[in-house]
């Protein structure tokens, strides 16, 4: 017990588990719908087109995380109405204004900042959290979780039948919207907490892992959720007694995760061909 204690007498480290177990909670909820929707690519498109908006806002000296929401829900909009509106499918319309925003962000960042300046909000730094950023991931977690149980019935009817969804009179553009916009919230709050690479993780490692065992979707976010928690006690506790950075760990621990799930799955099959 002690052993298990020892690294949540430093507050640095306690702050940063309770980011940790935040963030994996407002992005695993969202994996499974993101998997089952093929939107995998849409955590890295956000995640990287919010630098202009991070960009813009350090030029005129307000809060980073505002600019990069704005940038965001720019992003959502644009992707949203592209492949609503035109015959252009949802991939290609994130790749384009994916590419277009990271762009335009990398060229207002050569002109008046250094990659330096920036490099924290991008990366983010798991140890580093503070009051406040706790404060913002547990809004966004509880905002994520509470939509997604209000809504589950239409996320889920729109999701696999958008013509049923349509005739019923709900309309898949705004379910699309929704969706796009818990994740637009979630991704810029999480990537300042856990960085990039963990945020990419966390959306699509527990929905991926938690599909190759189960059919159903509500027990997939269930087990979403587990994994993720899981995955990020394991990390930390490995990056502490290991003397490794928390965020591949936590990685690392989804991902092996990830390969059980897969395991299980494999034995299942070849029990049932038997």
């Amino acid at each position: 017990m002690d052993l298990l204690l020892e690294p949540l007498r430093h507050t640095f480290l306690l702050r940063g588990l309770i980011g940790g177990i935040l963030s994996s909670l407002a992005c695993s909820a969202l994996s499974a719908f993101i998997v089952w929707r093929r939107m995998s690519f849409m955590g890295d498109a956000l995640s990287h087109s919010v630098l202009p908006g991070i960009v813009v806002a350090y030029i005129l000296g307000i809060n980073l995380f505002w600019g990069a929401m704005i940038a965001a829900l720019l992003v959502v909009a644009f992707i949203g109405f592209i492949s609503s509106r035109t015959k252009i499918g949802e991939d290609a319309a994130i790749g384009v204004v994916f590419v277009g925003f990271f762009a335009l962000g990398i060229i207002i960042l050569n002109k008046v900042a250094t990659a330096r300046d920036l490099s924290h909000i991008l990366f983010g730094n798991i140890l580093g959290v503070s009051r406040i950023d706790l404060i913002m991931m547990g809004v966004v977690a509880s905002l994520v979780l509470t939509v997604i149980t209000q809504v589950f019935k239409e996320l889920l009817t729109a999701s696999f039948d958008p013509a049923h969804a349509s005739a019923i009179g709900l309309s898949p553009s705004l379910v699309r919207y929704i969706l796009l916009s818990m994740l637009a919230f979630t991704t810029v709050a999480a990537i300042q907490t856990v960085g990039v690479v963990l945020v990419l993780a966390l959306l699509v490692a527990p929905g991926a892992a938690a599909s190759l065992v189960s059919k159903q979707l509500k027990r997939i976010v269930t087990l979403s959720i587990i994994i993720a928690f899981l995955a990020t006690i394991m990390g930390f506790y490995a990056s502490y007694f290991a003397d490794i950075a928390s965020g591949p760990a936590i990685v690392i621990s989804l991902t092996s995760m990830f390969l059980v799930c897969a395991l299980v799955s494999w034995l299942r099959k070849f029990t049932n061909a038997k």
